[in-house]
């Protein structure tokens, strides 16, 4: 058989690229907080409601509050949100901050919030608004724990590849505002309405549980560092536990999920004849090993069919390491997997428009993908040995590029067998 015309494959190329492109905007739209959140906002207190927001899609959470809050209602409040991730509000003030390494905007902001929710009453209402990146800006240490302390070790947690999950165990122990404190400090009712960033969708995870009851304790705090060899920058001090007569007065709602984005991107397949296969929301581990496992299960699937998944990876670098997040080192790995499978094509992107720290949501994947980078001089592999995929996929210009799309669900992915 001769070979195919570049013609005809760049016939088929373009519309399975788009088809994986629509499936992540329906991905991502159906975790948009303007659409999502005004049916779960509650009726105006006696006295006033304040808007604690903290996270990628704080600023678009309190834009949905204040379209649909009564005005003669009285609402104020503060949203502390990423750098460029803002949006113009009248009654809610944004403020912008560092991510995922905390700074002093974000600790600033964060005290002001504190001290703000201290100062309701029983009469008035807490309004929490949380969303993945929550934990980064509203990084208030607590006393003794210093923010140059508390940068250096989310820096090195960050780097070993620790997941959300154990970095988010340790951080609510040296914080004064996470693990349910922001809730312990106020008189008022409490409703925290959440956009879930994390596998299993447990408010005590998510932004570090502000307004959680904690589970953990100082010692796992303490054993999470000790697995890696990291230091703590000061003391740890204990949280708010299940059973607390304080959380009776609190209620903690997860409005947004990775199941629900999913889903919404399986209707975009099913709509084009093509099967989709949920593989499920909640997978985690090295971007590597589950781009590996995921290649041996599309090539047992009956095409044409699209293997969907969500969750969070993660990416230990070694060495100096490259450029590339969770997302594209993923999708590069699984390009090697598949090398030599016909008719593949994939997207890996992050629903909040950033991969890592990079300036895209992720990368494309195409069955000449291996091909177009040999005729470039790169080398796939050594590529993705030095955590350089974000310049693999740009250099043969496959990233995804969304911007802030202000809002958190996790990574999508998707492999399309044609």
């Amino acid at each position: 058989m001769g070979a195919v015309p570049r013609h005809a494959r760049a016939g088929k190329l373009r519309p399975m690229r788009a088809l994986l492109e629509a499936s992540f905007r329906a991905a991502v739209a159906a975790a948009d907080p303007l659409q999502i959140l005004p049916p779960h906002l509650p009726r105006p207190p006696r006295g006033r409601t304040f808007v604690a927001a903290a996270g990628k899609a704080a600023a678009s959470m309190a834009l949905a509050v204040e379209r649909h809050w009564p005005r003669n209602a009285p609402l104020e409040g503060l949203a502390i949100t990423r750098y460029a991730h803002g949006l113009p509000t009248e009654r809610i003030r944004v403020v912008e901050a560092g991510h995922p390494v905390p700074d002093a905007a974000g600790e600033a902001a964060a005290r002001e919030l504190l001290e703000e929710v201290r100062a309701l009453g029983p009469e008035d209402l807490l309004l929490t608004l949380v969303s993945g990146g929550g934990s980064s800006l509203l990084a208030l240490p607590a006393p003794g724990v210093t923010m140059d302390g508390l940068k250096a070790m989310t820096r090195e947690l960050l780097r070993c590849g620790a997941p959300i999950q154990e970095i988010n165990t340790v951080r609510k122990h040296l914080s004064s505002i996470q693990g349910g404190r922001l809730a312990a400090a106020c008189r008022a009712p409490v409703l925290a309405l959440i956009v879930s960033d994390v596998t299993g969708d447990d408010p005590t995870h998510i932004a570090s549980g502000p307004c959680a009851p904690d589970p953990t304790t100082i010692a796992d705090a303490q054993a999470v560092l000790r697995k890696y060899g990291i230091a703590a920058p000061g003391p740890f001090s204990e949280t708010p536990k299940p059973g607390d007569p304080l959380f009776a007065r609190v209620e903690n709602r997860v409005i947004a999920t990775a199941r629900s984005s999913l889903e919404a991107a399986a209707a975009v397949f099913r709509a084009a004849g093509i099967a989709p296969v949920l593989l499920g929301d909640d997978i985690t581990g090295e971007a590597g090993e589950v781009a590996r496992a995921m290649a041996k299960q599309a090539l047992e699937v009956r095409r044409p069919a699209a293997l969907i998944s969500g969750g969070e990876c993660t990416v230990t670098v070694h060495g100096q390491g490259g450029r590339g997040g969770r997302c594209a080192e993923f999708l590069l790995a699984l390009a090697i997997a598949l090398e030599n499978v016909p008719d593949v094509y994939g997207i890996a992107a992050d629903t909040d428009g950033i991969d890592g720290s990079e300036d895209n949501a992720g990368a494309l994947l195409a069955p000449d993908t291996l091909t177009r980078a040999a005729a470039q001089g790169i080398d796939a592999g050594k590529m993705l040995k030095a955590n350089d995929s974000y310049s693999f996929f740009s250099a043969l210009g496959d990233l995804v590029v969304t911007g802030p799309t202000r809002t958190n669900v996790n990574d999508y992915r998707a492999i399309l067998l044609a």
